[in-house]
């Protein structure tokens, strides 16, 4: 391993809380803090859990994204194995993942005991640009590898998501 220069253990130091706000940002529903790591526009590839790549406006993004976790009664994400790579004012970091989502079991529902979880793990490959703002995404993709658990989880918390938004 080459030897890292004090800016080297900086750059890696951020870019790893700017991944790590990705998880707790979504687990702690604190979207400033999830809005605050992106650049204004983002590309995104979640195809690996049947959401098209795409190019999103942050901000819409985030309105999602809220949308979606208002609906889960919890989520917990994990990140780890930061392998980062830094290149001037480019970065990207692989970070191998865990979500755990939770949707919880209202009158009436067609779940059975068990089927209110859905854990998925793999990987994300992140890229960054720093910014007089500090390091912030600009593409993600995710690489589900394994899933376990009821996948219909998320399409419920969606529509729980929804109503409660337009409540």
């Amino acid at each position: 391993m080459s030897q890292l220069s004090p800016q080297d253990l900086i750059d890696r130091a951020e870019i790893s809380d700017v991944v790590l706000g990705y998880a707790t940002g979504l687990d702690r529903r604190d979207w400033a803090l999830y809005r605050s790591i992106f650049m204004d526009e983002i590309e995104m590839d979640f195809g690996s859990v049947g959401i098209p790549a795409g190019v999103f406006a942050a901000e819409k993004w985030v309105r999602d994204a809220k949308r979606l976790f208002d609906g889960f009664e919890a989520t917990q994400h994990t990140s780890t194995n930061h392998v980062i790579s830094v290149r001037g004012d480019e970065a990207t970091c692989v970070s191998n993942m865990q979500a755990e989502h939770f949707v919880a079991r209202e009158q009436g529902d067609a779940l059975a005991p068990g089927d209110e979880r859905w854990t998925i793990g793999g990987y994300y490959t992140n890229d960054l640009l720093r910014t007089p703002g500090g390091w912030k995404f600009r593409k993600i993709t995710l690489t589900v590898t394994w899933s376990s658990g009821n996948p219909d989880v998320s399409g419920i918390a969606l529509k729980r998501g929804r109503a409660r938004s337009e409540a």
